[in-house]
């Protein structure tokens, strides 16, 4: 499952994201610097949005909880639970690692890298507990089936304060997208450049 993702967007892109709510962004922390990052992995902390008492509000979070056996919660199932009175989350990213067998001659596993076709970023719908965050999952789309059996919620950049403010059904949200919404690349190992 999605246990790494990168984030490469200016703060100023997610902030717009909700000038068309009745809610704007909030920093009650100050304003974050959301740096370029290749990778965030379990662990580390995160730029992600939550639902405030006054609205969305910015925050720095670790990934993932301790579960009871000191395991991380990086992934939570979406089916078949409600999240009315969870905290939730949006986590922005510019793309999402899955990954697959070691290519032959490889000891490492195969990399690949999801994208939302024609937009530069999206949300990963989350939830917080423990004072970090989780990435939900839900089946897995066309795009994704081939890769795995299992897929974090994506959501377009227009969508995701409708996950905070609760104004969609969950099932209308916490689904995959359509097939082809999604581009793939392979980042490790390297495609070998073809020679014409």
């Amino acid at each position: 499952m999605c246990s790494q993702f990168q984030v490469k967007l200016p703060l100023h892109i997610v902030e717009a994201s909700f000038s068309h709510t009745r809610f704007p962004l909030r920093f009650p922390m100050g304003r974050l610097n959301i740096e370029p990052r290749d990778e965030v992995t379990i662990g580390d902390s995160a730029a992600v949005v939550v639902g405030g008492e006054d609205g969305p509000e910015m925050a720095n979070l670790p990934f993932a909880w301790k579960a009871p056996n000191g395991r991380p919660v990086f992934n939570f199932r979406s089916e078949g639970r409600r999240f009315d009175s969870s905290r939730r989350c949006l986590i922005p990213a510019s793309g999402f690692f899955e990954f697959t067998e070691a290519q032959p001659g490889q000891k490492r596993k195969t990399r690949w890298l999801f994208t939302l076709r024609d937009e530069p970023w999206f949300w990963m719908a989350g939830i917080v507990r423990d004072g970090a965050f989780a990435l939900l999952t839900t089946a897995p789309g066309d795009d994704i089936a081939p890769y795995h059996d299992r897929q974090v919620v994506v959501l377009p950049p227009t969508a995701g304060p409708d996950w905070l403010d609760l104004s969609r059904p969950e099932g209308e949200l916490l689904r995959p997208l359509e097939a082809d919404a999604l581009a793939v690349e392979r980042v490790f190992p390297p495609l070998e450049p073809t020679l014409l």
